[in-house]
């Protein structure tokens, strides 16, 4: 049997009857059979450069043809060009082509056509299995540890979306991303296509979807100054900004979270890295959400689950306050009895108003000192939460507390981050405007942006301050 390859330019009109005289031959004669292979008009020239070298050929043109040896292996053996396939048909065939030239331009256009359409299709199938590429920063906290499982078990980016896991840390921790690596590998997660360690600075956040930083700088007050804790934060922000810009794909997602600073970690890369779509960068909130949730839910002898609707305002891991203005309860056991999504004002659930102003709001500095505690459970719950519901949209009419830029929503001044009440709907948020606020809130709202900006301006005057021509 006699197999032949025609290969050539998708455009080339003689490519184009030589494809044709082959399909013919192949038609009509029992032991005659072909592959043709079609390059792209700007990728032929170093294919064929390729090809030629690796057997040993010489050929400048196309199409070019071989014949494969099937019956003795090795490599195949050249015919030649277009006009060598015709006289090798004439003479072992009786066969030659008689197409005009017009003809074959007419052909060489639907092949490149055909050709394009083709290659997108290709394009679009292998996005499809194409991995999500996340990077985790300062991967040897227990965030990191708990927050892997939780991305790879298909639940929050769905059971068809495979992922690559990067964990990014300094050289001293590298024996414990090593460990990290080892056990999610040994989990097996089916989505899971590959996780590794990075310890090389210059090359994170290559290909990235998803970037979570978890960067916390300690704060102990007895040794450094707040503002000395500040500009650590910003000048973590200076090295990653630019690397998110360079390496990262354009609509990179990042999310900033931890235990200290996570507003000013995502103000500070949005000021650094101008390129990153501000709508992009996150700061999460609902660590704190979920807290003050299961604070309200053993007040009320009720599932954590049925306390909905409870804002976060303000700077997430500083001074906030939770709102409950808006909160709704479910699934309460009292006189008033209704389907399983009928909600009650909270507050008008909690009679004893006296704890509300006095346990439950001075408790707000208790919750912090258990978040700063957590031995991250919570936090990496948080945010893989706040992926599903980013990738997937929150539940219907629920409100969600997250940091995002302000634009003069709630008077709130623009350019900080600041957690408020948002919806995520079709792989985008909304800030909920429409939520009524009173005149207290309104207040507390002003003193919690000053406290913000006031972070902004003293990490930007302390990296001023050390970059003087820079900051020019």
């Amino acid at each position: 049997m006699a197999k032949f390859v025609v290969a050539g330019k998708a455009n080339c009109p003689y490519y184009a009857k030589a494809e044709l005289l082959a399909d013919y031959l192949q038609t009509n004669l029992p032991n005659f059979r072909f592959h043709k292979i079609t390059q792209q008009p700007d990728k032929w020239e170093q294919w064929l450069h390729d090809i030629c070298e690796t057997n040993g050929w010489e050929h400048r043109q196309s199409p070019i043809i071989w014949r494969e040896l099937l019956d003795r292996g090795g490599k195949g053996q050249l015919l030649g060009g277009l006009n060598d396939f015709l006289e090798y048909a004439q003479r072992y065939y009786g066969i030659t082509s008689m197409m005009l030239m017009e003809e074959m331009l007419d052909i060489a256009e639907e092949n490149l056509q055909a050709h394009l359409e083709i290659v997108k299709e290709d394009e679009e199938i292998k996005s499809l299995i194409k991995p999500m590429q996340i990077w985790i920063t300062s991967a040897s906290v227990p965030i990191c540890y708990h927050l892997i499982p939780l991305l790879a078990n298909g639940e929050v980016f769905g059971m068809t979306t495979e992922i690559s896991i990067h964990l990014l840390d300094t050289d001293q921790f590298k024996e414990i991303l090593c460990g990290i690596v080892m056990e999610a590998e040994d989990m097996a997660f089916p989505l899971l296509r590959s996780i590794s360690e990075h310890t090389k600075i210059d090359q994170a956040f290559i290909d990235a979807d998803i970037i979570i930083v978890l960067d916390d700088v300690p704060l102990n007050l007895e040794v450094k100054s707040r503002e000395n804790h500040i500009r650590e934060v910003s000048e973590i922000c200076q090295v990653y900004a630019p690397l998110i810009e360079k390496n990262a794909k354009s609509e990179v997602k990042v999310i900033s979270s931890g235990k200290t600073f996570a507003n000013l970690k995502a103000t500070m890369l949005r000021t650094y890295g101008p390129s990153i779509r501000p709508e992009n960068i996150i700061a999460i909130a609902t660590s704190w959400e979920s807290a003050a949730k299961a604070m309200l839910a053993r007040k009320l002898n009720v599932n954590t689950a049925g306390v909905k609707d409870v804002i976060v305002w303000g700077n997430i891991t500083g001074s906030n306050y939770i709102d409950l203005s808006h909160a709704k309860l479910y699934g309460y056991d009292c006189a008033i009895r209704g389907p399983p999504n009928f909600p009650r004002p909270l507050l008008n659930m909690i009679y004893d108003s006296e704890w509300i102003h006095s346990e439950f709001l001075s408790a707000q500095s208790t919750l912090g000192s258990r978040m700063s505690h957590c031995t991250g459970i919570l936090p990496a719950h948080a945010v893989a939460t706040v992926l599903q519901y980013w990738y997937h949209g929150s539940p219907s009419e629920e409100i969600v507390s997250v940091g995002v830029f302000s634009e003069g929503q709630f008077c709130i001044p623009e350019g900080i981050i600041f957690s408020m009440p948002v919806r995520f709907q079709n792989g985008n948020w909304e800030v909920m405007t429409e939520l009524e606020i009173n005149e207290t809130t309104q207040k507390v709202l002003g003193h919690l942006s000053h406290e913000l900006v006031q972070e902004k301006l003293v990490a930007l005057k302390e990296i001023s301050e050390m970059h003087p021509y820079e900051a020019e």
